[in-house]
């Protein structure tokens, strides 16, 4: 077969049809054709391919080697190609694709689970990526186009806001993580009565609004804490209140992570509620996306 030939899923059409009816003539009327002109083609494409496809008697007709060989080849081409509509379509609508969504490690116990079962459940052929990921990392992947989405923690700082948009997701108040025996009973507990655990807790270049707010708590209820440890992420946080290290505040989907030797309280104090949201590009012409985002709709 010369380099400039190229085989016509017609062709391969023609081919199939005679390999599995095994006769010329009820090939014929399968394709809503005469039996001459495909006889033809059949052996325009065994020239084409320089070797004979079928054994033909007077009573049967048989596939060769070469033809056993091409016709499972020549099915699935031809079930791709009539597949590739329908393909087109779902890629449009958004119901195939790749998503690729970052998130902070506390939507893991909130909103990501079922966000992520309600999106596959309507969308199955969708393949999402998923990468754990702090929101000042997300920000830069967001803004370099290296994902399409992020949950994380606002705000976003001026040169994200410019090329990103950003929805609300989940709004949770912030609790105690304490090292198990800290304090007795099960009743909410008040800040002042904490002030000789360490505080461990994210460091501000990580998220400085977080940071912040929480060191708010400590200042409005009249604490000055000792930051004890930082750590970056929540299940790090947890595992060294788990140590007896320190103690921590955290949104109150945290108490999801169950370790032992921490007991999670209500705070007494009052407290700023924590907000998580989904930050994307404001350009982004992903019809998966758009998919995603319909989820977070009130009415979706």
């Amino acid at each position: 077969m010369s380099s400039d030939t190229r085989l016509e899923l017609r062709q391969l059409r023609y081919f199939t049809a005679v390999a599995e009816e095994k006769h010329f003539g009820r090939a014929a009327i399968r394709l809503h054709m005469t039996q001459p002109p495909l006889s033809q083609a059949i052996a325009a494409l065994e020239e084409m391919l320089g070797t004979p496809l079928f054994l033909r008697t007077k009573r049967s007709v048989a596939l060769t080697p070469a033809g056993e060989a091409l016709l499972p080849e020549a099915q699935r081409i031809l079930q791709q190609a009539a597949a590739l509509p329908d393909l087109a379509r779902r890629a449009a609508s958004g119901a195939s694709g790749l998503l690729s969504l970052s998130f902070i490690s506390t939507a893991d116990y909130s909103i990501l689970p079922p966000l992520l079962q309600r999106f596959r459940a309507r969308y199955p052929q969708v393949q999402i990526d998923l990468r754990e990921a702090t929101t000042d990392i997300q920000l830069e992947d967001l803004m370099q186009g290296k994902i399409d989405a992020g949950l994380l923690l606002p705000p976003l700082q001026d040169k994200a806001a410019a090329v990103l948009d950003y929805r609300p997701v989940l709004s949770e108040p912030l609790i105690a993580a304490l090292p198990a025996g800290a304090v007795r009973g099960r009743d909410a507990v008040a800040l002042k009565s904490l002030r000789e655990l360490p505080l461990i807790i994210f460091p501000r270049r990580i998220s400085p609004a977080f940071h912040d707010t929480i060191l708010s708590c400590f200042r409005d209820a009249g604490v000055t804490p000792h930051i004890g440890q930082e750590a970056i992420q929540m299940q790090t946080i947890v595992g060294l209140v788990s140590a007896g290290m320190g103690m921590a505040l955290v949104p109150q989907s945290v108490s999801n992570l169950k370790r032992p030797g921490v007991d999670y309280r209500r705070l007494s104090d009052p407290t700023p509620e924590i907000q998580t949201g989904l930050a994307w590009r404001r350009d982004s012409q992903s019809t998966v996306l758009r998919a995603f985002l319909e989820l977070l709709e009130p009415s979706a």
